[in-house]
């Protein structure tokens, strides 16, 4: 018995137009996603960095125009009484680093590793600046240009474990990632709300403990305390998977897409983990710290490093999109109330 051969069959118009509409979609997908991811590198412009500076009035005045001659707008210079004032605003996260005029010799810049490697960079630079105008003066002055030699002194440094600080970086994905995944499998595998968000919850509350072991215990990329780190990454976790629960309460199914978008594609690339907030164009670095990944990047640094500073606006932003999944759901459920509400009710058929 001959078996039948299938031949091949031409694609129609119609599957030739799906073909074409699919491959578009992806290509456009693809291009918004490099253009987010790569927008903030492009963009970025080094600028208004917070930089402290001590020393006689005199000092400050002439440092400040040399530097502002050769370097236009790139330092944002703010006043510190003395070393330790500068110290000490670098600790509590106000400057990124200090420069520290003596009334003999050559100056001092301190830097922070551990705040931001693009501001350690740039105060290095300017650290090469001063150096240059030192051995000048001392030459002028006929003195040894060796005994003028600027002193770069780290004052916050990296973990030995993390030099780079990419470890602390990569710290980032987990909590973004985290929050979005749980947000959208909650919400497709539960239909209630309130057991959604007591999941958001215990799975946030979860993946805080295991972020914290790994990162911290066991690959030392985390320095600060172990319950601390694991408060910040489950609180992070929560603040974006409770959004994304409230709304898809209250849209549906493309609440998933409405929350990934907000959180992926507009406030990961300007939540400024890679570059200080300053670099970002106009208002957008500002605006990104009140996202959650740039209000928890910035929040997990600091208890890590700058245990100093302040950061009950980090803490105030994360709760804030906590509640406001809370409140896009208590809205969900009184507008289902109020259709349910004004529907006809059904009359039954009156039987024969």
């Amino acid at each position: 018995m001959e078996v039948p051969v299938p031949t091949p069959t031409s694609t129609s118009p119609l599957g030739l137009r799906r073909i074409l509409q699919f491959a578009v979609a992806g290509a456009v997908l693809v291009a918004i996603f490099v253009l987010a991811f790569t927008w903030p590198s492009t963009s970025s412009t080094p600028k208004n960095l917070p930089v402290g500076i001590s020393g006689a009035p005199e000092q400050v005045a002439a440092v400040t125009a040399a530097l502002t001659e050769n370097t236009g707008d790139l330092l944002d210079l703010v006043p510190a009484a003395d070393r330790n004032a500068a110290v000490a605003d670098i600790e509590s996260r106000v400057t990124y680093g200090a420069i520290v005029l003596q009334e003999q010799g050559a100056p001092e810049v301190l830097t922070a590793p551990a705040s931001n490697p693009a501001a350690t960079s740039m105060l290095t630079t300017v650290a090469a600046q001063l150096q240059a105008q030192a051995t000048q003066q001392a030459a002028a002055a006929g003195l040894d240009p060796a005994s003028a030699q600027v002193a770069v002194t780290p004052v916050v440094q990296l973990s030995a474990d993390d030099p780079t600080g990419s470890g602390l970086a990569g710290a980032a994905f987990p909590m973004m990632f985290g929050g979005m995944i749980g947000g959208a499998l909650l919400s497709m595998l539960i239909k209630n709300t309130r057991e959604r968000f007591i999941g958001a919850t215990l799975l946030a509350a979860l993946a805080g403990l295991a972020a914290s072991l790994i990162l911290g215990t066991w690959f030392g990329f985390l320095p600060g305390g172990f319950w601390i780190n694991a408060l910040v990454i489950g609180v992070s976790i929560l603040a974006t998977s409770s959004f994304i629960i409230g709304c898809v309460e209250l849209t549906g199914v493309a609440g998933i897409g409405i929350g990934a978008i907000t959180t992926m594609l507009i406030a990961n690339p300007i939540s400024s983990a890679a570059v200080p907030w300053q670099f970002l164009p106009g208002p957008w670095g500002a605006i990104g710290q009140l996202f959650v990944p740039g209000a928890s990047n910035w929040l997990l640094r600091s208890v890590n490093y700058f245990p100093a500073a302040s950061d009950a606006k980090q803490w105030l932003v994360l709760s804030g999109w906590i509640v406001g999944g809370l409140l896009l759901a208590l809205i969900a459920k009184a507008v289902r109330g109020r259709k349910a509400s004004t529907a006809p009710a059904q009359v039954e058929p009156v039987a024969a």
